[in-house]
């Protein structure tokens, strides 16, 4: 993987929008989902099942342009735990959208 920078004030800034893929793969019990964001944006990262319901939203606000990761450790929005297998998460950010799938092993 290739990663462009920009220096802004002494810090690296990505050039672009970027969603990368979730670490560990597969996983149990939790995975780190990073993304990099070139300006500051409305960030919302959701993860859904494969019948296509929201199981869960990890980021839901306003965050700084850089380097940015969350962490899921295979809960829903209620904090219950969730059924080992394919999941699906998504970002948006302002405009950008990418959308990528993980394996939750038990």
């Amino acid at each position: 993987m290739t990663v462009t920078l920009a220096i802004d004030n002494g810090l690296a800034v990505p050039i672009e929008f970027a969603l990368q893929q979730n670490y560990p793969k597969p996983f149990n019990p939790s995975t780190q989902i990073q993304y990099a964001l070139p300006t500051d944006a409305n960030v919302t990262i959701a993860i859904y099942d494969l019948v296509g319901r929201q199981i869960r939203t990890l980021v839901n606000q306003q965050v700084t342009a850089g380097y940015h990761s969350t962490l899921w450790n295979a809960t829903n929005n209620m904090g219950s735990p969730v059924s080992a297998g394919v999941y699906i998460y998504t970002i948006t950010a302002n405009d950008f959208r990418d959308v990528k799938k993980m394996i939750l092993l038990k």
